[in-house]
C-alpha cells in the first residue's frame, strides 16, 4: 500500500513568528506511527529555519522551486544542492504558477526535476490542465505531454524516486474543486501513462491532488485508488485546517 503524503505549499505566505507557530501547531498535532507524511513548503527565506523546527518530528520539509543550474552567475537562483545543504527532502518543479507566470516549458521542468534528483532531493512534478484545455477536450493530452516532457529526459526508473501532483489548474484558489470522480480519473491516466513504461514503479508512485483540497472535501477524495494526498494551498496555512486534511488521510 502506498504511503499518504500531504504536503503544504505556503506559496508567498508567512513571517517568522506566525511561520513558528504554524509549525508548532502543526508538528503537536501530528501522533508519533501515524502512517503518513506531512510536508511543509515554505518560502525561500523560512527554509532553514522550518528545516530546525521540524527536526526530530514525523514533518518533512521541502521547496517550492528550484534552478535546473548547480551553481554559478544566476542571479536570484537557488541550486538543488543548496536546498539539500539546509535539510530539504523534497522541492515542487513545474507548478502552474510557475508553467503559466513564469514560462516555465516542460523541457526546463525535466532539467530541474533530473537537477533535485542528482542532490538526493525528491521532486514533485506538478502536472494539469486549464480550464480553457479541459472543455476543449485536452486534459489527456497536455498531461501527456508534460510527463513525457520527463520522461523523454529522465527515465521511467527516476519515478521511483519521485512524487507526481496533479493540479487542475481551473480549480486552484478559485473555490472550484473536482469531484472525486474526475479527480481519479486523471490520477488513473497517469498512473497508465507511467505503467506503459514500467508497472511495478506505477504502482508505487504517489501521486497528489492539488486542486483546493480542504478538510471537508479531503476524505471523499482520498477515498480514491489512485489518489495518494494532497497538494495542499490556502488550507496549509492554518494548523487545524492542515491536520484536518492529514486526519483524513490517516483514516483513508
Amino acid at each position: 500500500m502506498r504511503e499518504r503524503l500531504v504536503a503544504g505549499n505556503w506559496k508567498m505566505n508567512g513571517s517568522n513568528a506566525p511561520n513558528q507557530e504554524l509549525v508548532a501547531g502543526i508538528v503537536a498535532g501530528v501522533p508519533a506511527g501515524a502512517g503518513f507524511r506531512l510536508l511543509l513548503c515554505p518560502p525561500f527565506p523560512y527554509l532553514a529555519a522550518v528545516c530546525s523546527q521540524v527536526q526530530g518530528s514525523a514533518v518533512k520539509v521541502g521547496a517550492q522551486n528550484v534552478s535546473e543550474h548547480e551553481s554559478g552567475a544566476f542571479t536570484g537562483e537557488v541550486s538543488s544542492g543548496m536546498l539539500a545543504d539546509i535539510g530539504c527532502d523534497y522541492v515542487i518543479v513545474g507548478h502552474s504558477e510557475r508553467r503559466a507566470m513564469y514560462d516555465e516549458s516542460s523541457f526546463q521542468v525535466a532539467a530541474k526535476f533530473q537537477a533535485a534528483q542528482a542532490a538526493g532531493i525528491t521532486p514533485i512534478l506538478c502536472v494539469g490542465e486549464t480550464l480553457e484545455e479541459r472543455e476543449a477536450g485536452a486534459t489527456e493530452s497536455v498531461i501527456e505531454f508534460q510527463l513525457s516532457a520527463v520522461l523523454d529526459a529522465a527515465g521511467i526508473g527516476a519515478f521511483a524516486s519521485a512524487v507526481v501532483a496533479y493540479e487542475p489548474v481551473w480549480a486552484i484558489g478559485t473555490g472550484k474543486t473536482a469531484t472525486p470522480e474526475q479527480a481519479q480519473e486523471v490520477h488513473k491516466r497517469i498512473r497508465a501513462q507511467l505503467g506503459h513504461k514500467d508497472a511495478d514503479i506505477a504502482d508505487r508512485v504517489q501521486i497528489l491532488y492539488g486542486g483546493s483540497m480542504k478538510g471537508e472535501n479531503a476524505a471523499g477524495l482520498l477515498a480514491m485508488p489512485d489518489i495518494d494526498g494532497g497538494l495542499i494551498g490556502g488550507a496549509s496555512l492554518k494548523a487545524n485546517d492542515f491536520l484536518a486534511i492529514a486526519q483524513a488521510a490517516a483514516q483513508g
